[in-house]
């Protein structure tokens, strides 16, 4: 009963914590983020509820995404109450070493992510599409539209008095594959067809390889490689599909299936998709890296002191994290491998810490 006691009073000082620390984060992120709405908008009249009520839409889709670190910093603050408060001599009085105290709050960590992802991520897609949506009525740029259908990919593209109609048989790491572009004047009069294996999108003036050009007087030729200067970008066609981020688990998946019946690269709601299942861990391990490091480190460090150095820890993992989904968009390593990888480095680190401190 005493560490039933105990185990419930441990989850009370995480689950505080986490409360305080997703408010405060929930905070700083809303603060910034209507700067960058109010910047959006400042060419256009419109009332400030605007900027205000698309930063309430976008604020859960990007405390989703640094759920990780809160997590991080949460376990932090929680261990640090603990010490200040003698409290992890009391309970290791009753029974509980360190490892079992690591392994409650990990259990906790991983039931918050099953909900996070279950509940909240569902949430947050929601009012994030609603966001991209409302926002997308207020862009300046309208001079391409794209679509996928079973045919490929189309895309309209409008520069200058030129106007591009372009069809793709597949997209994928920065190239387009068997593309049609037949180009119109302003007035929608033919001039010139264009037939490529391959174009390279990777700026905004496209390279097209091994081009065959065909003008409105019938003449052919071919060239090497072929510049066509257009408003998009690998960027910009990779966005122009959907905002990942809008869509839940199950859109996710249908999204993969219908670009793999299309030959579309699906290698990034692969991606998504991985970093959803492997969420609940995620924070289980950044909490048993969190405890490890406040177990390992000197009790008389000020707050000032952790805080930093859970930033500090955050933007390498971060990095680290960005390093390896990089490799695995542009398919260097299987994308698995790619999302797996930090969190085996950092539970490596965390193991080798927690045999150290579970002797102390």
């Amino acid at each position: 009963m005493i560490f039933k006691t105990y185990q419930i009073y441990l989850c009370k000082v995480f689950t505080s914590t986490l409360i305080k620390t997703f408010i405060i984060f929930v905070s700083l992120a809303f603060i910034l983020n209507v700067f960058e709405e109010v910047n959006f908008f400042k060419d256009l009249d419109v009332s400030i509820t605007l900027p205000i009520f698309l930063t309430f839409l976008n604020i859960p889709s990007v405390i989703f995404d640094i759920f990780p670190f809160i997590f991080l910093i949460t376990s932090q603050f929680a261990f640090m109450k603990l010490m200040e408060q003698n409290e992890i001599i009391v309970l290791k009085n009753f029974g509980l070493d360190n490892l079992n105290i690591i392994k409650i709050l990990s259990i906790l960590s991983f039931l918050f992510g099953l909900l996070i992802i279950t509940i909240y991520y569902n949430f947050s897609s929601s009012l994030k599409y609603s966001y991209l949506n409302l926002k997308n009525t207020y862009a300046k740029d309208n001079k391409y539209l794209a679509v996928i259908t079973e045919n490929g990919i189309w895309i309209k593209d409008q520069r200058k008095n030129k106007i591009n109609i372009i069809n793709a048989d597949k997209f994928n790491n920065k190239y387009l594959y068997n593309v049609d572009i037949i180009q119109f004047d302003k007035d929608f009069n033919f001039k010139v067809n264009i037939n490529s294996p391959t174009i390279l999108v990777e700026n905004k003036t496209w390279k097209i390889i091994n081009a065959t050009v065909s003008d409105a007087n019938g003449k052919t030729k071919k060239m090497g490689i072929y510049n066509l200067d257009t408003n998009l970008n690998y960027n910009d066609i990779n966005s122009l599909y959907s905002n990942l981020s809008s869509l839940n688990i199950f859109e996710l998946n249908k999204l993969r299936k219908k670009y793999e019946n299309i030959n579309y690269s699906s290698t990034e709601v692969n991606s998504a998709i991985q970093k959803l299942v492997s969420f609940p861990f995620y924070l289980t391990i950044m909490t048993i890296l969190a405890s490890t490091l406040m177990l390992s480190i000197k009790h008389n460090k000020s707050k000032v002191f952790h805080l930093i150095f859970g930033i500090l820890i955050s933007v390498i993992i971060y990095y680290l994290s960005f390093f390896f989904e990089e490799l695995g968009k542009n398919e260097q390593i299987p994308i698995g491998i790619s999302i797996w990888i930090p969190l085996v480095i950092i539970i490596l680190f965390s193991t080798i810490s927690l045999i150290r401190i579970n002797e102390k």
